[in-house]
């Protein structure tokens, strides 16, 4: 077993233990996470409305979404490029400076060609901070900050704060209906939403600030961003790239949109159905933490995921709205297990000082994978073969399940 290591400690770091490391690393970036993924979350259900009320086209406001989705991943990758040569602290700071600029100019400039500008260089994601320039210096924080008996635990607190926080962040989307009544002009109530993510991304910040302060040593030694665990990480990336591209067919909008046309779900009752789902998949991260010490990371994602899958492919064909809505809620129990589960496995199994590039090069192409089969799934909807998308996508989940568990079921991590 590793020794329990400082926050941002790699091969070449030593620290000074200053004010700051009084407080506990892991809560300032539990808290920090759970800020963001609250501004996250309201900011991606608002940026739509905002960008029309500006008077953009539906086809700018995908623009837009494409630019912002792909400046992110390029901040994911730079993450990953940077953080085995620069400390996680310096890093998680210039990204939250990043956040507070990016809420403001969001809530000052109207122009479209600024905004473009500002979709690619800012945090600004639709996908509610899936790809997220934090991701990866969080968990390579949070794994040298804790023991590799503790590391899943950790990482299943870790997605439960961001879980919940993302669900009271969707419900604060709706601030600006619920004061309109009181005459406040929906377009300045948006803005003031985008100050209020300015304001998180500060409150992180400080939260940042208090994590270890690292001092580089100079020496000779060069810094590596994917040394001895590079095969590995390619690998794990493919695999993962997999699984996301197989998600895609059943993105929550696309998800929704079945649900309307099959049973003619009422918008209330789907917005209910989805938090309820949020809910339970939040609540099933410590699960996966306990069972993963009884059986083992790979085969608590493996094992959790393949039932998930056949409950989607037999709602697919479920013949009425309770027994389709009890194994979706089923799935959501179980398709989620793998998150702290994945992310635990991908620290463990690399070097210290590969950890920040491990996390990046693992989770841009699940990202961009991800956003090539909606398009698909909307073709087959239009073609009138709305149960495929939900077949297909448990078909291919269950082989990257299969996959998973022939490659890495033999590829151990320490505490193992």
């Amino acid at each position: 077993m590793r020794p329990e290591l400082p926050v941002e400690m790699s091969a070449d770091q030593v620290y000074d233990n200053g004010p700051e490391s009084q407080f506990n690393p892991t809560f300032c970036l539990l808290g920090a996470r759970a800020l963001r993924d609250f501004g996250d979350s309201f900011v991606a259900i608002l940026l739509p409305v905002y960008l029309l009320a500006l008077g953009l086209t539906p086809f700018e406001v995908g623009v837009v979404a494409t630019i912002s989705l792909l400046g992110s991943a390029f901040l994911t990758i730079g993450a990953g490029l940077l953080g085995a040569r620069y400390g996680y602290r310096q890093l998680l700071l210039a990204a939250a400076g990043l956040m507070i600029a990016t809420g403001v100019a969001f809530t000052l400039i109207h122009d479209y060609a600024l905004l473009l500008v500002i979709a690619f260089a800012g945090t600004v994601n639709p996908s509610a901070g899936n790809v997220s320039v934090f991701v990866p210096l969080e968990h390579a924080a949070l794994s040298g900050a804790v023991r590799d008996s503790d590391r899943t635990k950790m990482f299943a607190r870790y997605s439960l704060f961001g879980a919940l926080a993302a669900a009271v962040g969707a419900l604060a989307a709706a601030a600006p209906d619920v004061i309109a009544p009181f005459g406040v002009d929906q377009l300045i109530a948006i803005k003031a939403m985008f100050v209020l993510y300015a304001l998180l991304g500060l409150c992180g910040g400080l939260l940042y600030a208090r994590l270890p302060r690292a001092k580089c040593r100079h020496d000779s030694q060069e810094v590596s961003v994917l040394g001895p665990s590079r095969k590995v990480v390619f690998k794990l990336a493919a695999l993962f790239s997999l699984d996301a591209f197989a998600g895609g067919f059943v993105v929550q909008s696309l998800l929704a949109l079945w649900l309307f046309e099959r049973f003619d779900l009422s918008l209330l009752a789907a917005g209910a159905f989805f938090f309820w789902t949020g809910v339970v998949s939040a609540f099933s991260f410590p699960v996966a933490a306990w069972l993963s010490q009884r059986i083992g990371l790979v085969n608590t994602m493996v094992f959790t995921h393949i039932p998930s899958s056949i409950a989607l492919i037999l709602a697919a064909f479920a013949p009425t709205l309770p027994v389709t809505l009890g194994l979706l809620l089923v799935r959501a129990a179980l398709s989620q297990m793998d998150v702290p589960t994945r992310s635990s496995y991908v620290m463990a199994i690399v070097t210290e000082r590969e950890r920040v590039a491990a996390a990046s090069f693992t989770l841009v192409p699940r990202s961009l994978a991800a956003a090539v089969s909606p398009a698909l799934a909307g073709a087959l909807f239009a073609a009138s073969y709305q149960t495929w998308p939900l077949v297909i996508c448990g078909v291919l989940k269950i082989a990257y399940d299969l996959l998973l568990l022939l490659q890495f079921r033999y590829h151990k991590p320490p505490e193992e």
